[in-house]
């Protein structure tokens, strides 16, 4: 055998693996190997390819991203239509399309699948003998945009299929790209950061990243899919939909976890009324749900309408959005010194609570929105989302409503505010500021950083307007007395803060990263950093080449990171929370080779007395389980601990295994 004919070997070896271990990852959210190790198969078939270019194919893993920006989209034409779904909004109108279903074929058994329905990008996939060749947006539903090169870069979308999939010489599915709600967040914040304008809301933002003329744009953006349809499969039929959707998963697609089948309209009510009431439990976005007829003969005896299918509908959840008027303009002063207008509004119901305030992110958007103090608006609230305007109503303007423009100062500490060229934010350019002083403690001590319970708003602002904290790192050096003459605590409060301050002094390396609040860093790089340096002190001496040579680090990410840890200030507070005895460093722990926790997922809610959240959860991950934020029919084990939530009443509703602190120890050491 030559040497080409062994890398040819090695490579399909490769290639194989590593498209297992992407179905584990971005499919099946169940990982079998750390990131070290995947990223170590990916860089040898890189090296391999690059050895052998000739040998380098369409599918290789290695060609998700690639190619220069297009100057435009091609129009393909989808091998079947994609019609646009009927919509109701009630109940009643339910029970109608049952009973219009059963007129128009009389006296058979009907069955529903009912599925969430997701507020992302519609998209037909195109496979050949099992390789994916084609990915389109919906366009007119006849013709749609080429989008393939940016679809190929979303991870979840297999490029080889398994199972049956290299059997059939054509199929076609269709799938819906999201955002989860955590990743729009983030890329908002950093797009705040960086100056850019923000998404209005998470389907704004995967239909905005899918039709990018630049696939490596697109790469960087945190996209994913549900596949939901086969709409073409060339030699091959299914009985009903329920079956087709599980031949999908079997060949690779990432199908969603919550559809399920119903025998009756009234069990199809139920489960519609009862994603009404939870979708904010989701990580992403649902707007509705969609009700098919399950058997395919069925569909086909049922035909469709010109723009319709007789055989499906979708409830539509009630709406997000509301008309508020803007009573005035403020400006708030960010970490980082970015001033953000923000909308007082006339108090407005909105998705179960009252609006009083939305966010205008900057001067450019209110100039590109036209929007005016006293303007009627009509505003949205999207889940965990900030509520934002969505547009002025100006057929209901008085010509009393009044311009808004930027202060030139500062509205906290009166110092200069500075905008940079080409940039949308106007920042303080006092480091000082004491607004900012506030935001970085709250950062710091927010859920996802360093948790420190009971350090709220009200009494961040009492201890940095009162001199008794200036830096984070001055939190650490508070005594009880002092905190228990702050207004509204007490010695009990006071002790509680003070001990919820001292446990956060052990929190994981990857916490006290995103803690510091280093522009461009969120969650995921801390944990990323935290992983590959195991110190502060190894972070800190990283340079620019050496911190983007980390897979998911970027230029303007690692710059970011090497000029923070330049500064002098940084320098100090870092050394002040070293000698405080917060936890600078930590080993990494290798995941038990025997995984026994392997496909397991745990939900924790309530404190843990003899470990903290972090320490349960990496317990749990170094024995193969998984940790989830939400309670569902996929859960194992819900842990509880004191004054658990809404999570505990959940897992008894779901008839969930549930251990207490002891159990759950006596798990782990077995």
């Amino acid at each position: 055998m030559t040497e080409k004919e062994k890398a040819n070997e090695r490579i399909e070896f490769l290639r194989k693996e590593i498209r297992f271990h992407d179905r584990k990852y971005y499919v099946e959210n169940n990982p079998v190997i750390s990131d070290y190790e995947y990223d170590q198969l990916l860089k040898e078939l890189e090296d391999l390819e690059r050895q052998y270019p000739d040998l380098i194919t369409p599918d290789s893993p290695t060609q998700r991203v690639g190619g220069e920006p297009a100057e435009e989209f091609a129009t393909v034409r989808h091998r079947v239509a994609m019609l646009s779904l009927d919509n109701t909004y009630s109940q009643d109108e339910l029970l109608e399309f049952d009973a219009r279903i059963r007129r128009l074929i009389p006296s058979q058994q009907i069955e529903y699948v009912v599925e969430l329905k997701l507020d992302g990008l519609g998209v037909a996939l195109l496979y050949e003998n099992g390789k994916f060749v084609r990915g389109a947006t919906r366009g007119d539903g006849e013709m749609g945009e080429d989008v393939t090169a940016n679809l190929k870069t979303i991870k979840s979308i297999p490029l080889v299929l398994d199972d049956i999939g290299p059997s059939i010489p054509v199929l076609e599915v269709r799938g819906e790209v999201y955002m989860e709600k955590r990743a729009f967040q983030e890329l908002n914040r950093q797009r705040e950061e960086n100056g850019e304008p923000v998404f209005a809301n998470p389907r704004n933002a995967s239909a905005g990243s899918v039709r990018l003329l630049d696939p490596r744009i697109t790469a960087s953006r945190p996209l994913d899919i549900f596949v939901y349809t086969l709409s073409y499969a060339e030699g091959m039929t299914f009985p009903t939909h329920w079956e087709s959707l599980f031949a999908l998963k079997n060949m690779g697609f990432k199908i969603n976890p919550h559809s399920r089948k119903f025998g009756t309209i009234n069990e199809v009510v139920d489960y519609c009324i009862k994603w009404q009431e939870e979708r904010d439990n989701l990580d992403y976005e649902i707007d509705g749900m969609v009700i098919k007829v399950n058997s395919i003969a069925q569909q086909i005896e049922l035909g469709s309408t010109t723009k319709s299918p007789r055989w499906a509908i979708s409830y539509k959840f009630p709406a997000r959005q509301a008309t508020s008027k803007i009573e005035d303009i403020i400006v708030q002063v960010g970490r980082t010194g970015a001033l953000t207008p923000v909308a007082v509004l006339s108090p407005t119901p909105l998705s179960g609570i009252v609006i009083t305030r939305a966010t205008l992110h900057n001067e450019d958007e209110i100039r590109r929105k036209g929007i005016m103090i006293g303007d009627t608006v009509l505003i949205e609230r999207a889940g965990d989302v900030i509520p934002a305007v969505v547009e002025v109503i100006k057929e209901k303007r008085t010509g009393q409503e009044r311009e808004f423009r930027m202060p030139e100062k500062c509205p906290v500490c009166g110092s200069n505010v500075f905008r940079p060229e080409g940039e949308a934010v106007t920042r303080c350019v006092n480091s000082s500021c004491p607004a900012q002083v506030k935001e970085h403690i709250r950062h710091f001590a927010s859920r996802d950083a360093m948790n420190i319970d009971g350090l709220g708003p009200a009494i961040i602002d009492q201890l940095v307007d009162k001199g008794m904290v200036k830096n984070v790192a001055d939190l650490y050096f508070l005594k009880k007395d002092e905190i228990a003459n702050l207004d509204r605590m007490g010695d009990k409060s006071a002790q509680n803060l003070i001990d919820a301050i001292e446990g956060s002094k052990q929190n994981s390396l990857s916490r006290l990263i995103f803690a510091l609040g280093i522009r461009h860093i969120g969650v995921r790089a801390g944990e990323i950093l935290a992983e590959h340096y195991g110190s502060i002190d190894a972070l800190s001496k990283a340079t620019p080449d050496e911190l983007q040579a980390i897979y998911e680090i970027g230029p303007k990410v690692a710059e970011s990171i090497y000029k923070f840890f330049q500064q002098e200030g940084n320098k100090q507070i870092l050394e002040r929370l070293r000698s405080a005895g917060v936890k600078m460093s930590e080993e990494v722990k290798e995941k038990i080779a025997d995984q026994p926790l392997k496909d397991k997922t745990f939900v924790l809610t309530g404190t843990l007395a003899s470990m903290t959240r972090d320490q349960a959860s990496s317990a749990i991950k170094r024995l193969g389980g998984k940790v989830s934020s939400s309670v569902s029919n996929k859960t194992d084990y819900v842990v509880v601990g004191d004054s658990p939530g809404s999570k505990f009443d959940r897992a008894k509703k779901l008839g969930i295994t549930i251990l207490n602190e002891e159990q759950f120890k006596s798990l782990i050491k077995s």
